[in-house]
């Protein structure tokens, strides 16, 4: 009956909480509304499971990232009247037990039997995985059975994927979260200052011959020596130090679990490690020429920032083309700085 209540309440609060937004885009204001709506949901699951929120913020957001589209479930979620606003995805065999004959069960009852996950959150006696309530209480409830600490959720977060990169991604994005306290990070910068002088083409693809034959992954923005390096995106840094290939690099994970690759650099700002949160414009290094051997190596090339962009769709990480990002970024930039003269 308690946990009855505690649902019933917090379904009333996810309709009639009110969610002041500034004033701004149509497409801004609906986006940040949403997000809005998602962190209440999350918040209130930590309430009855414990789990934190960012946590369960993560998890969605990851899983958004991997998903290129929200799940339809065969259309099943437009038959039942449901929109689905969080990203999280359990497969029929995690729902409903991988020896269920019926895929499509929603009985808490039964799901149990047969060692499912699905729960029912909103009390409605079905534990549906196109209902938000349900999906995001499923996730909160197994994610506490293994603990509250950091150590345990990354346990919980081992046991659900399997992989180390997706545990890595989903802390980095908790640790974010927790930062802000808010889901809706917007916001981009280009790589270096529009006034200090700089050139760039698109040459992802392009062949590279030193360390073995291989694709060049990234555009290559030739600068001055010195010239600040800037993050593009909110994220967190993931990787910071020496690389044969890249020399002095910084590697930046976003909110949208992109992996940003600065390369070539001539030095680090020190105000940087490892696990810190930047957001746009932050200057991280330095343009240089490093690279192609040792650590120190410098020199081999003219000075330049080798900028990359890795995408993770939960099984491997890939390279694409940063070339038409780093143009948009670029006109954003511009625009933004005549609106402000």
């Amino acid at each position: 009956m308690r946990y009855k209540i505690l649902f019933f309440i917090l379904a009333l609060s996810l309709v009639f909480i009110p969610v002041p937004i500034q004033a701004a885009s149509p497409e801004k204001s609906t986006a940040e509304m949403l997000a809005r709506e998602r962190q209440v949901l999350f918040e209130h699951m930590q309430v009855i499971t414990g789990t934190p929120w960012y946590y369960l913020a993560a998890i969605d957001q990851y899983e958004r990232s991997i998903h290129k589209k929200p799940k339809k479930n065969g259309d099943a979620s437009a038959s039942s009247g449901l929109t689905r606003k969080t990203g999280i995805i359990f497969s029929p065999e995690r729902w409903c037990g991988f020896l269920n004959p019926n895929p499509g069960d929603t009985n808490p009852a039964s799901i149990s039997f047969f060692g499912g996950l699905g729960k029912d959150g909103d009390g409605d006696g079905k534990a549906d995985p196109d209902n938000d309530l349900d999906v995001v209480y499923t996730m909160a409830s197994y994610v506490s059975k293994f603990g509250y600490t950091e150590d345990d959720i990354r346990i919980a977060l081992w046991n659900y994927y399997a992989r180390d990169k997706n545990v890595e991604i989903v802390s980095e994005l908790a640790s974010l979260f927790r930062h802000h306290n808010r889901l809706y990070l917007s916001g981009s910068a280009f790589p270096v200052p529009l006034h200090y002088n700089y050139s760039y083409r698109s040459t992802w693809g392009d062949p590279r011959g030193w360390g073995g034959r291989r694709i060049h992954e990234g555009t290559d923005i030739f600068a001055g020596y010195g010239t600040p390096v800037r993050a593009t995106k909110h994220g967190v840094i993931e990787t910071m130090g020496w690389n044969p290939y890249g020399g002095w690099r910084i590697g930046i994970r976003d909110v949208d679990s992109t992996y940003h690759y600065y390369a070539h650099l001539n030095g680090f700002n020190k105000k940087f490690k490892i696990g810190d949160v930047v957001q746009p414009g932050d200057v991280i290094g330095y343009v240089g020429s490093s690279g192609y051997g040792k650590p120190g190596t410098s020199g081999k090339f003219p000075p330049h920032l080798h900028y990359g962009v890795y995408r993770d769709n939960g099984k491997t990480e890939y390279s694409y083309d940063p070339y038409p990002l780093l143009k948009r970024w670029e006109r954003e930039e511009y625009k933004a700085k005549k609106k402000q003269k």
